[in-house]
């Protein structure tokens, strides 16, 4: 995927200006971003649910509105933020949903349908949750049953609004390092938003820092994800720690920014 030029408003106020991006097979790209600053907009208009205010995003070579949905739902996954499940389907129905791009005129799943389900809810390590209604879940699972949702839909490319949030801290950890494996092994690429940096730094290659102000930096992480330019990102100041290999992000002290 890649934007020309990409600039995104809200009202009268400007998120992104002239975003030039390339997402590359095997890259796992962090969004960073104070709250406001359009991380969940570049999303929606990433995967195409939202008009583009001005330049371009491409998959593919081509634009988006030249992909029909099916075709498109085939070469990119989204992750919103939150869900509302009104109905009472199971979780294993929930995940069999995502392949309804790859069963052209069938009406009943195929055998290959299930088989991609179970193995995105084993994964997750949510196979024993299968059979259950999925208003029944608690937070922490409904969220993994949704990113196993989004790995049963199989694309190259997945966009994905804070996976993190709602897990506790085993769950975080194992569903970060499960995306950046399969950017390694598999060669997906995987757009993220995250509040945690450390997280973020500990498995991302690529970060793209919003500014809020229509300003933005993208890079590789150890190139971006400075303390400096983090502390101008997030209007706060942020030290960095080194403990052995990895590089800690803790805020300022009181007092360090009087």
């Amino acid at each position: 995927m890649q934007t020309i030029d990409l600039s995104l408003r809200i009202g009268q106020r400007r998120l992104l200006n002239g975003l030039n991006w390339k997402i590359e097979a095997g890259q796992c790209w962090c969004v960073i971003g104070r709250n406001g600053a359009g991380k969940s907009t570049l999303l929606r208009t990433l995967a195409g649910l939202r008009a583009i205010d001005s330049g371009a995003v491409l998959m593919g070579g081509r634009a988006l509105s030249d992909w029909s949905l099916a075709a498109l739902a085939r070469e990119r996954a989204f992750l919103p933020q939150g869900r509302n499940d009104a109905f009472g389907y199971r979780v294993i129905e929930t995940v069999l949903a995502a392949r309804h791009p790859y069963q052209d005129d069938r009406y009943w799943d195929a055998d290959s349908d299930f088989r991609s389900a179970h193995a995105a809810l084993r994964a997750l390590d949510v196979s024993e949750l299968a059979e259950r209604d999925i208003r029944t879940l608690s937070g922490g699972e409904r969220q993994r049953v949704a990113i196993a949702a989004v790995l049963a839909q199989d694309t190259s490319l997945m966009l994905l609004d804070e996976p993190a949030g709602a897990l506790d801290l085993a769950h975080q950890v194992g569903v970060m390092e499960l995306l950046a494996r399969l950017c390694r092994q598999q060669q997906k690429a995987v757009v993220l938003v995250s509040h945690d940096l450390n997280l973020s730094h500990s498995v991302s290659t690529h970060a793209l820092l919003l500014m809020g102000d229509g300003e933005w930096l993208a890079g590789p992480v150890d190139e971006v994800m400075r303390a400096d330019v983090l502390s101008r990102c997030l209007g706060y100041p942020i030290e960095t720690v080194q403990h052995g290999k990895r590089i800690i992000y803790i805020p300022a002290e009181e007092g360090s920014h009087d």
